[in-house]
């Protein structure tokens, strides 16, 4: 038996609605067992204190610069994965998703082991005076880490539906690849740049294992958002489930803004 036919799941069965309902209470009943403890009375307070400020202002600045290195390399990667063909092409796209099923903390070793003082590239940026590890930049590269899939993903799926036709077109007119590139393609695809790059900058924000192990927990220099909340929740539970909902808080945003970046479908 199916439902009745209209926008609300026409054509669907009606058993669909009942794991749907149960899926939807797994994922807003946690959200609202924690807004049941939180202490509204200090809330202002704990989110406002000195450590809570200086943890968010160096996520979002970092998760801000984060976000710009993905789109330096991410573009360039996704438009090479979804437009060249050339031996080896599937296996660069599957190590570039690796971050994707890798758990943070094993990206923040690979990362250690190559910027670390130790580390394969570590010893040569020592002899030169530039320590990367335990630094504001050791954030912004674990974070890059865990966030460039996003966007390649993301924009690798969108040029591959827009195709190519039309910057054939471009090109056979006289335009330049750049030209093709910056007055075409890209506002061609430009809604699945805006969810990608949205994605890229929620994934930074909520980045803690590959943090923690590269860049350590400094305050004001490496301890970010995530790393805030754990600490806080040793120490006083009060605060880190406060700090907690604002991540909540931060997130809904983000998914709102994706939402928005997306084409209206259409009616037909």
């Amino acid at each position: 038996m199916t439902a009745p036919a209209g926008d609300a799941g026409a054509g669907l069965p009606r058993w669909a609605f009942v794991p749907a309902a149960v899926g939807g209470l797994f994922v807003v009943l946690p959200l609202v067992a924690m807004a049941t403890r939180v202490d509204w009375s200090g809330y202002w307070s704990l989110v406002t204190s000195a450590s809570a400020r200086a943890a968010l202002a160096l996520s979002l600045q970092t998760s801000a610069a984060s976000t710009a290195v993905c789109l330096v390399l991410g573009i360039p990667m996704a438009l090479v994965l979804a437009r060249c063909r050339f031996p080896g092409i599937d296996l660069l796209r599957s190590l570039v998703m690796v971050p994707l099923v890798l758990p943070p903390v094993v990206g923040g070793v690979a990362l250690l082991y190559t910027f670390g003082r130790r580390g394969l590239l570590g010893e040569t940026l020592e002899v030169a005076g530039l320590q990367v590890a335990f630094s504001t930049t050791a954030v912004v590269l674990a974070q890059t880490f865990v966030a460039l899939p996003f966007l390649v993903m993301t924009l690798e799926g969108a040029l591959r539906t827009a195709g190519s036709r039309y910057d054939v077109v471009a090109a056979s007119l006289g335009a330049r690849p750049t030209t093709v590139l910056r007055r075409v393609t890209l506002p061609l695809v430009g809604p699945g740049l805006v969810s990608g790059t949205v994605l890229s900058f929620a994934r930074a924000l909520g980045e803690f294992g590959a943090t923690i192990t590269f860049a350590g927990s400094l305050e004001g220099v490496t301890r970010t958002l995530p790393l805030e909340i754990y600490l806080q929740r040793e120490t006083d539970p009060d605060a880190a489930v406060a700090l907690s909902l604002l991540l909540v808080v931060v997130a809904v945003l983000v998914i709102a803004v994706t939402r928005q970046g997306r084409p209206a479908r259409s009616p037909l």
